[in-house]
């Protein structure tokens, strides 16, 4: 008898794929996943892809779940404020960096 071949899933999806090679190359994927789980994982990552932040679509960028973050630096200040400066590393120096980079880019 021969194979029943479905004609949507052997149509190549040239979006997921594009998806995969730009976003998901980029992921730190659990190399102990075998196939099946992966490819799960991947689906389930194209199939939402809108529900996670990127650089382009910052969090809150979903409609109907905005978020509104309130910055409160009246007095008491929250521990948090309290601790004392102390210099950074170098390597969190570059990381800080480039984070306020993206920040800038985002709002520009």
């Amino acid at each position: 008898m021969p194979k029943k071949i479905s004609v949507i899933s052997s149509v190549k999806d040239t979006y997921k794929e594009e998806f995969v090679a730009n976003k998901v190359v980029e992921a730190q994927i659990n190399p102990s996943l075998s196939p099946k789980m992966r490819h799960d994982l991947i689906n389930v990552l194209y199939t939402y892809k809108n529900a996670f932040a990127s650089d382009n679509e910052p969090l809150g960028a979903i409609k109907g779940n905005e978020v509104d973050i309130t910055l409160n630096i009246d007095r008491p200040y929250s521990p948090v404020l309290r601790i004392p400066a102390y210099p950074a590393g170098s390597r969190a120096r570059e990381a800080l960096e480039r984070h306020i980079q993206e920040l800038i880019q985002l709002v520009y």
